[in-house]
């Protein structure tokens, strides 16, 4: 796939879970629907990292903290909940 390609696919998962964060959003709220949007909220990062920030063509430390940065962050929020 070319670079712009991937961009556009990056770009159309990204509306598409932003989209299904609102759709969350607006259902009542409870425990389940907030771990839905974090877990969103997480794949949302996981794009930006490895689409838009190309890492998945750094090393793979680099990597690694980027990634796992946003899995301790929504781990943190879902325990103050």
């Amino acid at each position: 796939m070319s670079a712009s390609r991937v961009l556009i696919a990056c770009w159309m998962a990204l509306a598409v879970l932003s989209s299904g964060t609102v759709a969350l959003g607006q259902i009542a709220a409870s425990g389940l629907v907030s771990i839905a949007i974090l877990a969103v909220a997480v794949t949302k990062a996981w794009l930006i990292a490895d689409g838009f920030m190309e890492l998945r063509h750094a090393p793979r430390l680099w990597r690694w903290l980027v990634l796992s940065w946003a899995v301790v962050l929504a781990i943190a929020i879902s325990f103050a909940l």
